[in-house]
């Protein structure tokens, strides 16, 4: 496969994984994006440029995920390998399990998508299966390639994803603490089995909210119930469980998002909720991103030099 395109331009969504029971199966596109510029130069070197979330700690070279992606992406479609120079605008905050790695991952592949004389050759399912590669579970990467809400599952060929016709009017909001937690640790409080009564209770309630994604509103309060992962990570992520109580309690569908510590909100008139009211609860500052209806996935566009 050959580069025909030397300068590329990418945007991608911060996702929300899981959505309560959905565990690394359900996903949905947020509305605060990266936005990076991939340039191939005939120098063998990689010059990297970050600003916003991470500036001050992500690698410059040939480590960073995104320049990993890019190079996995490449020799995927058989393209040569080429020297790199990129600017990131991170704006996705990173440790709040708003899915910056995967946004990282997917926005290296997509950019090598844009590159090549064939982007049709490297289509959504292959760019996710590859995703999952670097990411080991395929919830937050989906949504980012798809955007809106994603289902996703892994087989022996690999993994897949599919978008949910998801309602238009629905809205989300993520409500993001000052407190990071990597997810390395929010799983490794999780134990090794549950309760068969409790995985019973997760399939049906994710199986309720692909119905309240999808048109039914009404039982998104029910749907996002959760046994299987948000009671065992409460003692990692104590801001974010007594939020989710708190929201609950005032009828809100509140979940974690992915593996926190954000809070992720779905319903109707969220813009109206006051986040200023809600600092203190759990010890812990928020910052609100409203989102309305299917939020794009990941875009590319080359960039042809002014005339």
């Amino acid at each position: 496969m050959r580069l025909t395109a030397d300068h590329v331009r990418v945007t991608v969504p911060a996702t929300a994984g899981n959505l309560g029971p959905g565990f690394d199966a359900l996903g949905l596109a947020l509305g605060v994006r990266d936005q990076v510029e991939v340039r191939a130069v005939a120098a063998a070197r990689v010059d990297l440029e970050i600003e916003g979330e991470g500036a001050e700690t992500l690698p410059r070279d040939e480590t960073h995920l995104m320049v990993r992606a890019i190079r996995a992406g490449l020799d995927a479609v058989g393209a040569s390998q080429t020297g790199l120079m990129i600017r990131a605008t991170n704006r996705i905050p990173h440790g709040r399990g708003l899915g910056s790695s995967a946004a990282a991952v997917v926005a290296g592949l997509a950019a090598v998508r844009g590159l090549i004389a064939e982007p049709e050759a490297f289509d959504n399912t292959a760019m996710l299966q590859l995703a999952t590669e670097f990411e080991g579970h395929p919830d937050n990467a989906a949504p980012a390639i798809w955007g809106g809400a994603t289902v996703a599952w892994m087989d022996h060929l690999g993994a897949h994803g599919a978008p949910l016709a998801l309602d238009p009017t629905l809205e989300s909001l993520v409500l993001v603490p000052a407190s990071v937690l990597p997810t390395r640790e929010a799983r490794a409080v999780l134990p090794p089995q549950v309760p068969h009564v409790d995985a019973a209770f997760n399939a049906g309630r994710s199986a309720l909210l692909v119905h309240a994604l999808t048109g039914h509103p009404e039982v998104l309060l029910a749907a996002t119930e959760d046994r299987l992962h948000q009671g065992y990570r409460a003692s990692v992520m104590r801001p974010a469980a007594a939020l989710v109580a708190h929201l609950r309690d005032a009828g809100h569908a509140a979940v974690v998002s992915g593996a926190g510590p954000s809070v992720l909100v779905l319903g109707h008139g969220l813009g109206a909720l006051n986040v200023a009211a809600l600092a203190g609860i759990g010890g812990e500052t928020w910052r609100g991103v409203h989102g309305v209806g299917v939020l794009p996935g990941v875009t590319s566009e080359r960039v042809t030099p002014a005339s």
